[in-house]
């Protein structure tokens, strides 16, 4: 693992980049409300993405300081467009980074960062060839929704009903030309907390990733 950081304007954003020999595709990780780089979930899901060959960064969204304001307001968390600017912003820090720039990319999306994952795809379509949430909110992404092209894969915890519903509302505003679907996790709650659960996701994100990437 390489510890990075990437810049954005006069800020800069930290991350953990870890790139397995021979690998053809990059994950890009937008992590969900109130969480990091440092989230032991996603660190999982990225663990069995790299023993598939896959090369992964998970990055902080928010620096350090708006994370310490986040943490009293929890207001950035749910500010979509910025966090969808901040992953295009390292999006186009990996394509400039000559030993990342031929990898293929894809995003994957926790809860408020699957919304920012949606909208950055589209941003230019051409950089992203799949997606995909976990626990996510897309019904965030709104106005991207119609113009989303990106293949992508919404898991949902099956006792996770109310974000069922959010991800079914967003599928709806999806266009039919775009290939969606979601999978449900049997006996999981929104944190994929239970036995098995974290474990399926991984493999379900593994094999979307192998499959378009």
């Amino acid at each position: 693992m390489i510890e990075i950081s990437i810049p954005i304007n006069k800020q800069q954003l930290k991350g953990n980049l870890v790139v397995p020999e021979d690998a053809k595709a990059i994950i890009l990780f937008a992590h969900g409300s109130g969480s990091s780089r440092f989230s032991p979930r996603n660190q999982y899901v990225a663990t069995v993405l790299n023993n598939a060959g896959l090369a992964t960064l998970l990055f902080d969204l928010l620096t350090e300081s708006e994370e310490q304001v986040d943490e009293i307001t929890g207001v950035l968390r749910f500010d979509i467009e910025l966090l969808a600017y901040r992953l295009i912003k390292a999006t186009q820090w990996v394509l400039k980074t000559p030993e990342l720039k031929d990898l293929k990319i894809g995003y994957f999306g926790a809860s408020t960062g699957a919304a920012a994952t949606l909208i950055a795809a589209n941003a230019n379509p051409k950089w992203v060839y799949a997606i995909v949430s976990r626990g996510g909110r897309p019904d965030l992404a709104k106005d991207a929704l119609p113009r989303v092209i990106t293949p992508t894969l919404l898991i949902v915890g099956d006792l996770d009903t109310e974000v069922i519903e959010l991800n079914r509302e967003a599928m709806s505003h999806m266009s039919p030309k775009t290939e969606k679907y979601m999978e449900l996790v049997p006996g999981a709650t929104h944190l994929f907390e239970e036995s098995g659960a974290l474990e399926e996701v991984a493999s379900k994100a593994k094999d979307w990733f192998l499959q378009h990437l």
